[in-house]
């Protein structure tokens, strides 16, 4: 299982119901890298979608407590386990952790690899993924050049858990 996010220098992700960073080259890379796969995340990350619906050509789980919600194509599930238990289905290189911030916790210890957009900013956020340059059994495998969008740097990192 992978991780995919977009954090700023604090390791924000969003505020409220927002992201904190939107840069088309991470929407692109973000598009590209789960295109043809499995996508896990909450209810409320579902929710900030244009429909709000599906991600397209992706195999959607949504984790939420609620027992009477439903949404046209996706795959709904209520708890950790029930999930993992729809997950035996596919190949776990296929399965993209893609938010919000309880589900990355949840989820990281069972994650090899996280895909992280590292953007040059601070920003008020109420959301955070773990800080991985903490954690001991993460490290930097690789990264790209600094890019910029409207004046803003930032940079692709991949982690391996080790």
């Amino acid at each position: 299982m992978k991780a995919i996010v977009n954090v700023d220098n604090n390791w924000g992700i969003g505020i409220g119901d927002k992201l904190l960073n939107h840069i088309p080259a991470d929407m692109k890379f973000f598009k590209e890298t789960t295109t043809g796969n499995v996508v896990v995340m909450g209810r409320a990350t579902f929710m900030t979608f244009p429909g709000p619906k599906a991600l397209p050509n992706r195999v959607n789980i949504v984790l939420t407590k609620d027992e009477d919600w439903t949404a046209r194509d996706v795959i709904v599930c209520h708890s950790i386990e029930e999930l993992f238990s729809q997950l035996q289905r596919y190949d776990t290189d296929t399965v993209y952790v893609i938010g919000g911030s309880t589900v990355y916790e949840q989820l990281l210890p069972y994650c090899d690899t996280a895909y992280v957009t590292k953007v040059d900013s601070k920003k008020t956020a109420d959301k955070f993924f773990p800080d991985l340059d903490k954690m001991k059994d993460w490290a930097v495998k690789c990264e790209s050049e600094s890019m910029e969008h409207n004046g803003t740097s930032f940079k692709f990192v991949t982690y391996n858990k080790i």
